[in-house]
């Protein structure tokens, strides 16, 4: 090697000034021409848009456009709502023009071409980076073959805990009374803990232990999940992961709160490679289930199985990227949605009173699913719940190619010009408000904000028309790419309230104000007004004197 460089020029520092200027100049100018690209093809799209007509709000930002105020404060949509109709745009960041569309019409044409509008690739970016290729962070042909290993029959096994784990949070919390007069609990950790210690036990086989907590402390991938969600940090710190996957060359600057985010994710990764371990070890012949039963066994036994090609199996990588798909479909939306069920019946007593005169008509602590879904008036109170309280508060998808979007009824633009339909550009960014369709005066009455279950003894006529894969609502979504734990998350619903209203009674704390934040990460989650304390409900709990 000596020999061979003795062989080659010499260079010294006044040669080699000039040609470092002469690669240094066009590297830089390749670099900064790739890294303004993506913002080049949006702004062009704007001067192009078809949209430069329609109403909407005015941008405050160039760079940040309106995100930040609907970062700040979601319900500012709702007030662009009531001023500009049904279909209006908002700039986004980088100043790019937004879609909204609160038209049944429109959105089942959207729901039911999964092939021509899918998540925007930022937002799959973005869940890649954090938890991997599981299926909340895939589209297209990788969601629908990922999307067959959890189909209704493996979901519905998570179900068989459901009761067990509710009694065992009744009698978690009847341990904690100790006034007779009643006290408060923070009743969202509660419902937390007892939803991931279903999920762990049905999901993956793996003991959270995260409501009993038997060995006296919490357990580490419960505390890692509790920090990457419902800290007082976590909105904050993910939407800087966020505008970091929507532009890469941000990668290189330290924003707050993104290493640490990143370093629990890895964490929860490998906690998560750990279970998926086990789990295989367990499986001495992956070919017999052997009483496993829960979703991790049966998905890996599957996924050896003969039946399925091999472009279709899943790797290793995958199975593990699934574990966190399992927290928010079986877990996070649960918890949250009964925790506003549980608001909602502490400020609606004549609700909770009539509900409870229902569940005991069976005399039963451990009611079998057939019972508890012949119950009328808990399955009124839950639809009403994932009506007022869809977890979460709207989708985002962009056009994949052009496409002609219908209207069940016509817009007039600034010119005054009216469209009975849009004419959508490939790559339009589109915003689905789920609960504004859910909560919408036009659909529902007058009376459409309040908690009324007696609603669903009969519906509005235009309510039929909402396509959502469950009762005629937008919380689960619809089309192909509906929420995966729907089902199981409606059952375990169910076995919650069964178990908490027969044993308690809930009442507001006066002067409390609850709040819904967080409504840009994966859920909108309680927290209280002018707290710092993350993601909470205390409510005043009370035993229930059952009277002869």
């Amino acid at each position: 090697m000596d020999a061979l460089l003795a062989h080659l020029p010499a260079v010294n520092a006044a040669q080699l000034s000039p040609l470092l200027k002469e690669l240094f100049l066009p590297v830089l100018g390749v670099s900064v021409f790739y890294t303004l690209l993506p913002a080049l093809r949006f702004w062009y799209a704007e001067m192009t848009s078809p949209f430069r007509d329609m109403d909407g709000p005015r941008s405050p930002s160039l760079l940040m456009g309106s995100f930040k105020d609907i970062a700040d404060d979601i319900t500012v949509i709702a007030k662009w709502r009531q001023q500009f109709g049904r279909v209006f745009k908002y700039k986004g960041i980088l100043s790019v023009t937004n879609l909204y569309i609160e038209d049944v019409k429109a959105m089942a044409h959207i729901a039911h071409n999964g092939h021509l509008y899918q998540k925007p690739e930022f937002i799959l970016e973005d869940s890649k980076r954090l938890v991997g290729h599981g299926i909340l962070a895939l589209e297209g042909e990788e969601h629908k073959r990922q999307n067959q290993a959890f189909g209704p029959a493996q979901i519905r096994l998570l179900a068989e805990g459901f009761v067990t784990k509710s009694n065992q949070l009744r009698d978690v919390w009847n341990h904690q009374l100790k006034n007779p007069d009643g006290q408060v609990i923070d009743v969202y950790l509660g419902l937390r803990q007892m939803t991931l210690d279903v999920i762990g036990d049905a999901g993956f086989n793996y003991d959270f232990d995260a409501l009993q907590q038997r060995n006296g402390k919490s357990n580490e991938l419960a505390d890692l999940f509790t920090r990457i969600i419902h800290s007082p940090d976590a909105q904050t710190a993910s939407g800087f992961h966020l505008l970091q996957s929507m532009f890469p060359a941000l990668r290189v600057l330290p924003l707050p709160g993104v290493r640490g985010l990143r370093k629990i994710a890895k964490r929860m990764m490998d906690i998560s490679g750990e279970i998926v371990l086990k789990s295989k070890a367990a499986l001495v012949n992956p070919h017999d289930l052997s009483g496993k039963r829960d979703l991790l066994s049966i998905l890996l036994s599957a996924n050896v199985s003969s039946d399925i090609p091999e472009r279709q199996r899943l790797s290793d990588a995958e199975v593990i990227a699934q574990i966190p798909g399992f927290f928010v479909a079986g877990h996070e939306t649960t918890a949250t949605s009964s925790t506003w069920a549980l608001h909602a019946l502490s400020t609606n007593l004549r609700v909770q009173a009539k509900l409870r005169d229902e569940l005991f008509t069976l005399e039963t602590d451990t009611p079998t699913m057939e019972e508890l879904n012949g119950l009328e008036y808990l399955d009124w109170v839950l639809r009403e719940t994932l009506r007022l309280y869809a977890p979460v508060v709207f989708v985002q998808r962009v056009a994949l190619q052009e496409d002609v979007l219908p209207l069940s009824q016509p817009y007039t633009d600034k010119q005054g010009n009216v469209h009975s339909n849009l004419v959508i550009p490939k790559g339009q960014m589109i915003h689905i408000p789920l609960l504004a369709v859910n909560t919408s005066t036009e659909i529902w009455g007058e009376d459409a904000l309040e908690f009324k279950p007696e609603r669903w003894a009969k519906l509005h006529d235009a309510a039929r028309e909402i396509p959502g894969v469950y009762s005629n609502l937008m919380t689960f979504w619809a089309g192909a790419h509906n929420c995966i734990g729907w089902r199981f998350s409606i059952a375990e619903f169910k076995a919650i309230l069964y178990a908490l209203i027969r044993a308690f009674e809930f009442t507001a704390i006066p002067g409390v104000k609850i709040e819904a934040t967080g409504a840009l990460l994966v859920v909108q989650r309680p927290t209280v007004a002018g707290q710092k304390h993350g993601s909470e409900l205390p409510v005043m709990v009370k035993r229930h004197m059952r009277s002869e």
